[in-house]
């Protein structure tokens, strides 16, 4: 719904490891009135939030339980192993799950990934974030599957990470209350879709700026007609001009001709 039940600002939540900046910018740039606050939720409280009414959208990652929540897939992410630098897998670029058989694969409580069955070995413990696992591998206890982004978000100086290429893969994506599409949800969904200021979709679009061009276009093929015009004139004239002066000069040369035949003959 739109209209009056539309907020005088936008609540954007995020859950860790996206990096919403540059469609903030945006959002700032086209919608200087409307402030946006940013509210960063853990991985799995976004959707609650929004239920809640505590956010009118949030960056998550799917799968999202109900139908009361409309969602838009953006994009996929790699999935890596974090593992301290003197491992033996931070020898090689890239290795499959089955490669874990042998190691101690933490699972933490807000593990981002859809697993249908745990690679590895499972630790005595489940640590209860995605941050305390990293510390745990920091320690040795044991490797840490996860979403790239959460990779980088967790970095530390004595740890690395590499590809898995056939691990479960997170993929994030834009929701928010079906019942609740107000204009500025609207309006989000465009710049993240990648829409201009002018996009037809678009509710504040500026009229298109294709009629000075036309205009110009006419005016150019006024000014074409009357050059052709004009050169087709000058034309027949330049020909007509150049033929009298030819047909002149024909004339005198046959008088010539005639005058020497006419002329008699001295006999000797």
């Amino acid at each position: 719904m739109t209209g009056p039940e539309a907020t005088p600002s936008f609540r954007l939540a995020y859950v860790p490891g996206v990096t919403p900046a540059k469609w903030v910018r945006i959002w700032n740039e086209r919608l200087p009135d409307i402030p946006l606050t940013l509210v960063q939720v853990p991985a799995h409280g976004a959707q609650e939030l929004l239920r809640a009414g505590e956010a009118d959208a949030a960056f998550l990652r799917l799968p999202v339980a109900g139908t009361d929540l409309s969602a838009i897939p953006l994009y996929t992410e790699t999935t890596v192993v974090v593992v301290p630098k003197d491992h033996l897998i931070a020898a090689v670029d890239e290795l499959s799950v089955a490669e874990l058989a042998d190691e101690t694969v933490l699972h933490p409580m807000d593990d981002a990934l859809p697993w249908e069955r745990l690679p590895g070995r499972p630790a005595l413990e489940r640590p209860a974030t995605t941050g305390d696992a990293i510390e745990l591998v920091a320690a040795g206890i044991g490797v840490l599957v996860v979403p790239q982004s959460l990779a980088r978000l967790h970095h530390r100086k004595d740890l690395t990470y590499r590809t898995l290429t056939d691990a479960p893969e997170s993929r994030v994506a834009l929701s928010w209350p079906q019942e609740k599409t107000t204009d500025q949800v609207e309006d989000f969904i465009g710049i993240v879709r990648g829409r201009t200021v002018n996009s037809s979709r678009g509710r504040a679009g500026a009229a298109p700026a294709a009629q000075p061009k036309a205009k110009t276009k006419d005016r150019a093929k006024d000014g074409a007609k009357g050059r052709r015009a004009s050169g087709t004139g000058s034309g027949k004239g330049s020909r007509g001009g150049a033929g009298g002066s030819g047909g002149s000069r024909t004339a005198k040369g046959a008088r010539g001709a005639a005058a020497k035949r006419g002329k008699p003959r001295r006999r000797p």
